[in-house]
């Protein structure tokens, strides 16, 4: 995650009356002699859902925020910070309505506003179960950024509040959601690989500490953990989605760099091994030491799969190996933000199952937990 501490229509004397909830278009629609039926057809005349963003960080601030433009059944209506002038100054960028400002101190009175249907949790790890509660119990449906806490009781107590409150909880794997990461996962699934064998998987990044939206992630109370917990998860949850299975059993080992101050309380670089019932390996690392990795390959017996980047924002790459021939795989690219977004938008508009819900999220940190404690034990870890 990322995270920091949001016609005029002439004749018959008089302008045709709007649908309750409808676009320009629907009426429009009306007036050229549609049915009102067929008006709200119309994908614009679909509701948006409200969403409210709770820490505006840099993924907040510089991914999210601006992805509700292309967002089709999103729209932004509250922020929640802890920094009074950005809120207010963001609001009055993105036209939300000052009244829909709120600090973390007042977060609970966001139960009085029907504007907000889905609170998104943009905040440090180990804050994720705090406001997911507060926010289900406030009536608000969720989605947290991943990982989703730090603990596996964490990721059960935000389960347990969301249906409690009979609210839906969402992850924010947002490379669930983007085209590439969809075709691999096509194309790893259905075969077209042949049988899978192998699965590589890297994601590294230098660790900042001058860089505010770093700073808590050296912090193992803010974070839970190091390279594994903030980028580990995407070779983690790559390996389960591109294998369609859950690991059966995984080794580790962690390393940092001694004396280095910035691995004081979490570790640096992360290698882990998982097999799978089918007999697949993913072999996966991840650091906070080198230049920008997010790579996997997936490793058929008539091809190879390589996306790289896999998990970047805007920019990604995909080649296929043949046996006798290279090619590249164009797929148009798309704001994988708006998507996700308007995937739960529309699970809560139209009551439909999440496809990233909470139990996603528990399952990839008890396996973190579980790569913790093989690393600390230098043993193979079984799995239920």
């Amino acid at each position: 995650m990322r995270a920091g501490y949001g016609a005029v229509v002439a004749g018959l004397g008089g302008a045709l009356p709007r649908l309750a909830n409808a676009s320009p278009l629907a009426s429009d629609l009306l007036a050229s002699g549609a049915s009102p039926a067929d008006a709200e057809k119309s994908p614009t005349a679909e509701r948006k859902a409200g969403w409210a963003i709770v820490g505006l960080g840099k993924y907040a601030t510089q991914q999210i925020i601006p992805a509700f433009a292309d967002s089709k059944r999103s729209k932004l209506v509250a922020l929640v910070s802890g920094s009074p002038d950005k809120a207010r100054a963001l609001a009055d960028q993105n036209g939300v309505d000052p009244k829909n400002v709120y600090s973390y101190q007042n977060f609970d009175a966001i139960r009085d506003n029907p504007a907000v249907d889905i609170v998104y949790i943009i905040l440090p790890n180990s804050l994720h179960a705090e406001y997911t509660v507060r926010g289900a119990k406030a009536g608000k449906h969720i989605i947290s950024e991943k990982p989703m806490a730090t603990s596996v009781k964490d990721c059960q107590t935000m389960i347990d509040a969301c249906q409690a409150a009979n609210r839906k909880l969402m992850i924010g794997y947002r490379a669930q959601y983007e085209p590439f990461n969809l075709k691999a996962i096509e194309m790893a699934r259905g075969k077209q690989l042949g049988t899978l064998k192998l699965i590589t998987a890297d994601h590294g990044r230098h660790l900042d500490p001058g860089d505010p939206a770093d700073q808590w992630r050296m912090k193992k109370d803010l974070a839970g953990g190091g390279s594994l917990m903030d980028i580990g998860i995407y070779n983690l949850n790559a390996a389960r989605y591109l294998t369609g299975e859950e690991p059966i059993e995984l080794s580790a080992m962690l390393h940092s760099t001694p004396g280095d101050p910035r691995f004081r309380e979490v570790e640096e670089n992360a290698s882990f091994t998982l097999r799978f019932p089918s007999g697949v390996i993913a072999n996966c690392t991840s650091s906070y030491s080198y230049q920008d990795v997010k790579r996997y390959r997936v490793f058929g017996t008539d091809a190879w799969l390589d996306l790289d980047p896999a998990t970047e924002y805007y920019e990604h790459r995909m080649k296929i190996g043949h046996k006798d021939r290279q090619e590249e795989i164009k797929i148009k690219e798309e704001s994988q933000f708006a998507r996700q977004m308007d995937h739960f938008s529309e699970c809560v508009l139209d009551n439909k199952p999440v496809k990233t819900p909470g139990e996603e999220g528990l399952r990839d940190v008890r396996l973190m937990m579980a790569i913790y404690e093989a690393a600390r034990t230098g043993k193979t870890v079984k799995l239920s």
